[in-house]
């Protein structure tokens, strides 16, 4: 294996720490592009005519465009160059990011959010690549993730604060354009602080084994689309079993591979797998919540995006404050009995949520909510990480950013059925397919009144549904984690 990097590289010199903040400043970026785009979903519908499914699309194409090209983007940075292809990654990420903003049609712009994520899969396993490769001792590794998770939330509070001045003063697609800043500074510094990392035995991409996972993702991807907007039938349930054929074919594959694409034997190791699961589930199930709370806020009770963005706001404070107690607290707790509790928190959050239509009680549910990310997402990732040879690193952790962004889309699409139909058995067809559709065709009052009652409806179903999976997440965990010691404090 070759590779260079910066001087020093197991300590934690000043230059480590600045490189750090360069690959923060990635991280920044996305959690703009999402934060800001769970805003922007009312304003676009209404100005590009937007479908039920279109927008949708427009929500989630970036989240699964990343799941399904992740882990080959991984590889590939093995081959031209860790750092190489974060810069790469970057440069498109801006280009994607001022045509979505310029888009005049859906379809135009659910094209742009597509390489938005195409760029995204290749910007999150770099950036925690060259985390792990900065900071290989655990502890400090742990340290840098709080850093690097907190500035994912730091985003997530500055994305709706500023994307809601700007969808009240501008138009729509300026919201867009606030994570170009970052992608400049990141470009012009990124050359000269970044480590490089580049493996020379690398074996060659395997292209079936590419071709296979996107055979296996995209089909999936549709059929959850259909099952959200149509329901059960043929044509979604059709691509959900040529999805999982190909998904399994993609897998045998791998078992056979001498350098495979994923290593699934991986997945044989308890820790590994249960780590793993739980952050997706976690990502799935709390991510699609959100959403439909960032969608209550304004289509319900009415709020400006400016407004529905400072109600997420102490959610996201609190998240940034469990991302850096977590790695600290870590030294003193258990993984078996901190990581748990940081899930029960959510399970809190969830359980305040189906019962209020309060929007200062909701803001609260949401905040207490995001106490919990922190100790999941830091030492999950550390643990996944740490539970793998060396040399499988990368590859493990390509598969915890997978998980992440799969779970993440997978949420609104899942959680999404569920409220579409809670909606639509409580509107008895008058409202539409969505509550957003009845606000932009501008239905009558009182049809309008029953659809927010409806919506209101299908957000606590599917709160309910999302304490009860992290509950039993959490004593999978508890038990699975039991004997694992404390993070080392030297």
């Amino acid at each position: 294996m070759t590779f260079s990097l910066v001087a020093d590289p197991v300590g934690t010199g000043k230059r480590q720490w600045i490189a750090l903040g360069v690959l923060c400043l990635a991280s920044l970026l996305v959690s703009l592009d999402l934060f800001v785009m769970l805003l922007a979903v009312p304003a676009v519908t209404e100005a590009l005519g937007a479908t039920s499914s279109q927008q949708l699309w427009i929500l989630d194409v970036y989240g699964f465009m990343v799941a399904g090209l992740m882990i080959t983007m991984g590889s590939l940075g093995d081959r031209l160059g860790r750092r190489r292809l974060l810069l790469i990654a970057a440069a498109v990420f801006g280009v994607a990011s001022i045509v979505a903003a310029y888009s005049v049609t859906p379809g135009m712009l659910i094209g742009a959010r597509a390489v938005l994520g195409i760029a995204g899969a290749a910007i999150a396993p770099c950036t925690l690549s060259l985390i792990s490769t900065l900071f290989p001792d655990e502890r400090r590794r742990a340290t840098a993730l709080g850093v690097w998770g907190g500035c994912f939330t730091v985003g997530a509070i500055v994305g709706p604060i500023v994307g809601g001045v700007l969808l009240n003063h501008f138009w729509w697609g300026s919201a867009f354009l606030i994570g170009v800043p970052a992608m400049v500074v990141l470009l012009a510094v990124g050359p000269f602080i970044l480590p490089e990392y580049r493996n020379e035995q690398a074996g060659r991409i395997d292209v079936p084994s590419v071709l296979l996972s996107l055979a296996a993702i995209l089909p999936a991807i549709h059929g959850l689309k259909h099952l959200a907007s149509h329901g059960a039938g043929a044509q979604s349930i059709g691509a959900l079993l040529v999805g999982g054929a190909f998904g399994l074919i993609f897998v045998r594959r791998q078992r056979r591979l001498d350098d495979p694409l994923v290593d699934v034997r991986l997945f044989t190791r308890r820790t590994f797998s249960v780590t793993l699961g739980s952050m997706t589930a976690y990502s799935m199930l709390s991510g699609g919540v959100m959403v439909f709370i960032a969608q209550y806020f304004q289509l319900v009770k009415g709020m400006s995006p400016l407004d529905a963005g400072l109600a997420l706001v102490p959610g996201m404070i609190t998240s940034t404050i469990g991302f850096q107690l977590a790695p600290r607290l870590a030294q003193r707790i258990r993984p078996g009995i901190l990581i748990p509790a940081g899930v029960a928190f959510a399970v809190a959050g969830m359980a305040m949520v189906t019962l209020t239509t309060s929007t200062t009680v909701l803001v609260i549910a949401f905040a207490v909510q995001c106490v919990g990310p922190g100790a999941l997402v830091i030492l999950g990732t550390n643990l996944v990480i740490g539970s793998v040879p060396p040399e499988k690193a990368g590859s493990a952790g390509a598969l915890t950013q997978t998980g992440n962004e799969f779970g993440y889309s997978l949420g609104i699409a899942v959680l999404g059925s569920v409220v579409t139909a809670v909606y639509r058995s409580r509107t008895d067809g008058q409202g539409g397919n969505s509550l957003g559709e009845a606000v932009s065709q501008g239905a009558p009052a009182d049809v309008l009144e029953q659809a927010r009652d409806a919506f209101t409806s299908g957000l606590h179903v599917a709160a309910a549904i999302t304490a009860v999976a992290l509950a039993a997440k959490a004593i999978l965990l508890a038990v699975t984690l039991r004997a694992l010691p404390a993070l080392s404090r030297r």
